[in-house]
């Protein structure tokens, strides 16, 4: 089991170091392998994030690459090592504590049920949230609209207007790509807009998407890395001469999990009857919302279904012990991760069906505390 690190040598701290150099006031401390007057000596301070791109994989698989070939080091992910929280922290430069986006679905009462707050939609019914309800599930304001630089974040086309992108880039210039090669052109413009300093953030989301389709294992997924490397070394040459200092990294990684390791809580009415709500978190990580005064029975029930598969916690002590960060804690985060928490162990994953759901069979997974999910790289280089 790995732990999150938010002293200096995680994802959230490498965040803290991109606002302090880019003249911002971060409330963790910087990373110790990207201290941020290392990164603010650059012109244009560049952070590429690769989502799904793990340290275990860019050191396996990723062996002799051009990114491989930067590698500063590693840092872990948040806590959960998943998307919607690891993004929203490089957004806000907050913790997961403090942003309270604890999972590709969470619980949100402000509307009154469980909302995948990346696409802002219901769970079940898919139906999107109103623009007045999904300004009150985001609630931790943007880091670039406390930056002294300007700042300009490049995304993928279909995200760059989306409720959550909107809240959460501020007042940054935002531009929009649609393919690997306009990714680099987009960058390529941003940095050589103007000779003043800036801070450009950077996001591509296809090695995530395949490596959950067809496995993070798979020819598919290594095809898109051998992409991606190609791209980025096209990057760095394009942008050699402009004070630039590229920062890259990722929110979490992968671990491959069989079919026959999926875990049906459906599959268990008695157990999931004890549910107030429908799983929440990811399929490596599961927040439980239990009735009232039934947690100990769900407890002693999830522990004699799961066995050696899971660790069933109570999701107050995980908070205590500072799994989610620290800081100011979002007002509602206890809500929101719920009452108990199961933590899937080996390659074990975990879901529930709602009548109507559509059903995602996902080879590669992530949310868990596996050296494979929990560990992203940090990338360094000059241009």
């Amino acid at each position: 089991m790995v732990l999150p690190d938010y002293d200096g040598g995680g994802f959230a701290n490498l965040i803290a170091s991109c606002v302090e150099a880019a003249g911002g006031v971060a409330s963790l401390p910087g990373a110790a392998l990207a201290p941020p007057a290392q990164l603010a000596q650059a012109r244009n301070i560049i952070l590429l994030l690769i989502d799904g791109l793990g340290h275990d994989y860019l050191t396996g698989r990723g062996q002799g690459s051009a990114l491989a070939g930067g590698l500063a080091g590693k840092l872990t992910s948040v806590f959960p090592s998943t998307t919607a929280s690891a993004i929203t922290t490089s957004y806000t430069g907050r913790t997961p504590y403090e942003h309270g986006i604890t999972g590709w679905h969470t619980y949100f009462s402000e509307v009154g049920g469980v909302v995948a707050p990346l696409p802002c939609k219901r769970r079940g019914s898919e139906t999107a949230l109103s623009a007045g309800e999904a300004q009150s599930i985001y609630s931790a304001p943007s880091m670039f609209d406390r930056l002294a630089r300007r700042s300009i974040v490049v995304t993928y086309r279909p995200l760059v207007e989306s409720a959550y992108n909107r809240h959460h880039c501020g007042r940054a210039e935002r531009r929009a790509y649609d393919k690997l090669g306009g990714l680099v052109s987009e960058i390529e413009a941003a940095v050589k807009s103007g000779g003043d300093a800036k801070f450009i953030y950077a996001y591509w989301p296809d090695f995530d998407t395949l490596s959950h389709r067809h496995g993070v294992g798979s020819p598919q997924t290594a095809a898109h890395f051998a992409a991606i490397d190609a791209a980025y070394a096209e990057l760095l040459r394009r942008l050699a001469g402009t004070e630039s200092t590229i920062v890259a990294s990722a929110d979490h990684g992968f671990i491959d999990c069989a079919p026959g390791d999926m875990l049906d809580l459906t599959a268990r009415p008695a157990l999931a009857a004890l549910l107030r709500e429908p799983l929440c978190g990811e399929r490596r990580t599961a927040f439980c919302h239990v009735l009232p005064g039934r947690k100990a029975e769900f407890m002693a029930r999830a522990e004699e279904w799961l066995e050696y598969k899971a660790e069933v916690r109570e999701c107050g002590a995980m908070l205590a012990e500072g799994w989610f960060g620290g800081g100011a804690p979002h007002p509602r985060i206890a809500e929101r991760v719920g009452d108990v928490a199961l933590l899937m162990r080996e390659r074990y994953s975990i879901i529930d069906r709602l009548p109507g759901e559509k059903h995602h069979v996902h080879i590669g997974n992530h949310g868990g505390t596996s050296a494979e999910e929990m560990y992203v790289p940090l990338i360094l280089a000059e241009a």
